[in-house]
């Protein structure tokens, strides 16, 4: 039997904050807008993406820590840190330090696998132990036990003048608890599970067998519920999910014509398994908030959920943004049944 719709409980959205290469100010300033202007519209939370060697946001901690300056309320998340790049302890620290900076308010997200391109990034990034590293789920369970206070060294007390502790410092009581992992398959989903963490669920996932059904959202279905099989809370762990959706309600006709040409654009990875990692992307979703509620209430993964990043696209104006956000708090969220955090 398909499952009933829960009515949306928290609202969020996901950016990758791109800046010109030539003026990267500009662009990073245009993130902590939009983030100040998810907070006034109620949101609930705002993620970042994290990207190297790109033109969009490689320190997301750094950019989060001016957001908690900057809000009071809305919940900051990373989606996601690939931990291929990070050494989970120093990581620890940095975390800690910006969930104390924001009241308790960070989320952080991470991945682990290789980082991208790396046969070409491993002399800059471990140009001694690039051949030892363990980027598997190793590196996780490192920084859950360094975040949820266990010991880092066998040393603490006092020398000379000064205190040192075994455990990271600052310590941040209940960031353990909002960690997150991002995963796109069967065996992410359960070990996230059985460490309790929350799942974050994208547009992305991995297709099964070449014989099996590529049914996106099945196959996100499947991963939702083999999660909570083995989460200690079970149902009541925490999955999000982050498509892409784009609300038209109070588009111009130029701004909806640029977004039905994005998601046209992509349309075709979505219709088989993309390169050696068989990798199945959601389709896109653009229209009203009538339509969207529609299609998301059809959306197998979706009526599994209660809470949602939806992903802002990659490449658009920070108007286009603002309209997006505005439509999202004003119409779609409400639709779906979503109450705003702050008054609109």
């Amino acid at each position: 039997m398909p499952s009933t719709p829960r009515p949306l409980r928290r609202l969020g959205f996901l950016t990758i904050g791109l800046f010109d290469g030539a003026d990267p100010g500009r662009g990073h300033e245009s993130t902590l807008e939009i983030i100040e202007l998810g907070e006034r519209l109620g949101f609930d939370s705002a993620w970042v993406r994290h990207r190297h060697l790109q033109y969009g946001i490689s320190s997301p901690v750094a950019v989060l820590a001016a957001a908690t300056q900057r809000t009071s309320r809305i919940e900051l998340g990373t989606a996601v840190i690939p931990l291929g790049w990070e050494n989970p302890l120093r990581l620890a620290e940095d975390l800690a330090t910006v969930d104390i900076l924001s009241g308790g308010r960070l989320n952080p997200g991470v991945s682990v696998g290789p980082p991208m391109h790396y046969e070409r990034v491993r002399e800059a990034l471990y140009p001694d132990t690039a051949d030892a590293e363990d980027f598997g789920y190793e590196r996780v369970r490192r920084l859950l036990d360094l975040v949820r206070g266990k010991p880092a060294t066998d040393f603490s007390g006092v020398e000379g003048f000064e205190v040192f502790s075994d455990v990271v410092q600052p310590h941040s009581a209940g960031l353990g608890r909002r960690l997150w992992y991002g995963g796109g398959s069967l065996s992410s989903a359960r070990w996230a599970g059985e460490h309790g963490m929350n799942f974050l669920t994208s547009s992305v996932v991995r297709a099964g067998d070449p014989e099996d059904a590529n049914d996106f959202a099945e196959i996100q279905l499947s991963h939702i519920r083999e999660f909570r099989a083995h989460h200690p809370d079970g149902e009541a762990a925490r999955v999000s999910q982050g498509l892409v959706v784009i609300p038209t309600d109070s588009a111009t006709p130029a701004q909806r014509a640029k977004y039905e040409a994005y998601a046209a654009k992509r349309l075709p990875r979505t219709r088989s398994p993309q390169g050696p990692a068989r990798l199945l992307f959601a389709p896109d979703l653009v229209g009203t908030s009538a339509e969207l509620v529609e299609r998301l209430h059809a959306h197998a993964g979706f009526r599994e959920v209660d809470e949602v990043a939806f992903a802002l696209p990659f490449t658009f104006e920070h108007e286009d943004y603002v309209q997006i956000l505005t439509d999202m708090a004003a119409h779609l969220g409400p639709a779906l049944g979503w109450r705003p955090g702050t008054v609109l």
